[in-house]
């Protein structure tokens, strides 16, 4: 497949759509300072790399996953700043943000498209789970309307994390006339994640003929780890780019679009490691929970045994030894 720089005579007669995945690590809770990452990575996405479209994770306006801070009074007030306030940047690109969104009075788990200083389009998240290490009914309604959306002169569907997990959602998108349907997750890490995240990315887009950007969020909060890994999966079931796992950043990917939105592939990062990939989740969740939490240092005690010795490793990974004090314990 030619490179990004080179065209054909039918790449000609295509319109080419540049999608940034912003795989970022927003913090619970503090709305203005995610408000703040977003503005920063739109510009940045727009004037580095000319996107078309960024396409952010789930609720990052709020982080993931904000639980209880979702019924506090003065939520409803804080989102509409925070909304206001990316309207009137008016940057170019599309932005496609998550947020909690109150509507009829009830509360959603929505996805937002703000273009030319407007909010364009909202999604309505239609399977909030509830298993495991998630409670989002206990929090969100069901969204039940379909979004497809006109971006940049192509129809585009709009779906948040479970909806792609369940059978409807990506189903009704492509019915609607969808090309490129856009997904906004906060999936956390376990070891056969992304496997699992593929095989499904295939079906869905090969079975319902629309390519499939997925945006993961990054980093950890309290005992979650989200691990990134955004891929795009192009009309066909084939994977078109993969974004490392635990790797913040801004990363483009261009579409041609015709009968079809066709991803440029891109080279695909190396399979990781099993050990390595563990190892990295390990890192990355104590290095957000002692800095999200604002402590300065971490004291562990050191016995000569593998636990602790791997314990310090993590630790001086994930801080600086200058901020890792051990403790020997007794020994003769």
């Amino acid at each position: 497949m030619p490179e990004a720089g080179q065209t054909s005579e039918s790449q000609n007669a295509a319109r080419k759509l540049r999608v940034v995945m912003a795989q970022l690590d927003f913090l619970v809770g503090d709305i203005p300072g995610n408000t703040d990452l977003i503005l920063e990575a739109t510009q940045r996405a727009w004037a580095e790399l000319q996107a078309d479209i960024v396409v952010f994770p789930e609720l990052c306006l709020t982080g993931y996953p904000p639980e209880d801070l979702l019924l506090r009074p003065s939520l409803d007030l804080r989102v509409r700043e925070a909304l206001e306030k990316l309207q009137s940047a008016a940057l170019p690109p599309a932005m496609v943000i998550g947020a909690p969104i109150r509507s009829g009075g009830l509360l959603y788990n929505a996805a937002l498209v703000i273009e030319a200083g407007q909010i364009r389009g909202r999604y309505f998240k239609r399977f909030p789970p509830n298993y495991q290490v998630f409670d989002e009914k206990r929090y969100f309604a069901e969204g039940s309307d379909t979004l497809v959306l006109d971006i940049k002169g192509q129809p585009v569907g709009i779906t948040v994390c479970e909806d792609l997990w369940k059978d409807g959602p990506v189903e009704d998108a492509a019915a609607a006339g969808a090309r490129l349907i856009l997904n906004l997750n906060a999936s956390p890490y376990d070891i056969d994640k992304q496997a699992r995240r593929k095989a499904l990315l295939e079906r869905k887009s090969r079975e319902n003929r629309v390519s499939i950007v997925y945006v993961n969020l990054v980093g950890g909060q309290d005992e979650l780890v989200f691990d990134g890994g955004s891929m795009v999966f192009d009309h066909s079931g084939g994977l078109s780019a993969e974004v490392l796992q635990f790797e913040e950043g801004l990363y483009p990917v261009d579409l041609l679009c015709e009968h079809h939105c066709q991803p440029i592939s891109r080279p695909l990062p190396p399979e990781p490691q099993l050990e390595a990939n563990v190892y990295r989740a390990l890192v990355t969740g104590v290095r957000d929970y002692v800095n999200k939490n604002g402590f300065r240092s971490v004291v562990l005690g050191l016995s000569g045994g593998i636990d602790s010795a791997v314990t310090l490793a993590v630790a001086v990974d994930a801080l600086g030894k200058e901020r890792v004090h051990a403790v020997m314990m007794p020994f003769r």
